[in-house]
């Protein structure tokens, strides 16, 4: 009889580590280090265990134990709800907030991986059972890879140009171009934003990106990434210094005022075309007839 201990220990341990290798802090601190690192790590255990079990279940025709993955699949759906949750409490406390399509598309993602853990998982026993372990953790890691690159979505550089431009402050008016994005009474709030204020113009290349852009979710979710990776100087209270983002309807050029901390032009630019696309705001117009045909 086949032993299968050792394919259960080599794909535990394979889909432990694809989980493992997606679990990493970024600039967004998501997840936070080290108790979500924790509670995420050992929930990539449980899926890895899971798909681990599977090809067994199979072998030895226990039917009905295969059914324990919609158990799973209830714990990873808990997995979304709870990200949501701490998000969203979280957000109260946000200087600039993320918005709900933001907060949505993170939970969605880490639901996502756990899955990720179990395929790579059950693909590891699979090889391991026909072909040999040395074929299984190459299959395994590859898998883990592939379905990594299928989860990255595209980010602003993928869908527009990036240009900082000067504000264009008339009066008490503060624009770019034609396109008026605050009105202030304050003299010495004027000032600063002639001297401090940063202009930036994101150009759609496309029709599909031109429709993304004017989603709410995302225009929300840039301002909050770059106030995160160059600062902001605003605080609660203070709204005349708040960065916004405004269409200019006629061409869907999305037009952002900042006043950064840190006010290198290089790397405002660098720091927006490295803002994700939210998976919930991207639309394809292009992909119907009559959007290539409008389009034309």
């Amino acid at each position: 009889m086949f032993a299968y201990g050792d394919m259960f220990i080599l794909s535990l341990l394979l889909g432990t580590l694809a989980r493992a290798f997606m679990l990493r802090v970024d600039y967004r601190q998501f997840p936070s280090f080290p108790h979500s690192y924790v509670i995420h790590l050992m929930i990539g255990i449980i899926a890895s265990t899971l798909g681990a079990l599977f090809l067994p279940a199979l072998i030895e025709k226990e039917y009905i134990a295969v059914t324990f993955l919609t158990v799973g699949a209830q714990q990873f759906r808990e997995v979304r709800n709870l990200e949501r949750e701490s998000m969203e409490k979280i957000e109260e406390s946000e200087i600039i907030p993320k918005g709900s399509a933001y907060i949505e598309g993170i939970a969605k993602l880490f639901e996502a991986r756990n899955y990720m853990a179990l395929v790579t998982a059950v693909v590891t026993s699979i090889l391991y059972y026909y072909l040999g372990w040395v074929v299984a953790v190459l299959g395994g890691g590859i898998t883990a890879y592939l379905l990594h690159l299928f989860v990255t979505g595209p980010h602003v550089s993928d869908m527009a140009r990036i240009q900082i431009v000067p504000l264009n402050i008339q009066g008490n008016n503060i624009g770019i171009d034609d396109v008026i994005m605050m009105n202030i009474g304050e003299e010495e709030a004027l000032e600063k934003w002639r001297k401090e204020g940063v202009g930036i113009k994101v150009i759609p290349r496309d029709e599909n990106a031109r429709a993304s852009l004017a989603n709410l979710g995302q225009r929300q979710a840039i301002l909050h990434d770059l106030s995160i990776l160059m600062g902001v100087k605003l605080d609660k209270g203070i709204q005349q210094f708040t960065p916004l983002a405004r269409l200019q309807i006629d061409e869907g050029t999305l037009n952002i005022i900042i006043i950064p901390q840190e006010p290198d032009s290089k790397y405002i630019e660098k720091a927006v075309e490295k803002i994700p696309i939210i998976e919930s705001t991207q639309r394809k117009p292009l992909k119907s007839f009559a959007g290539r045909r409008a389009a034309d």
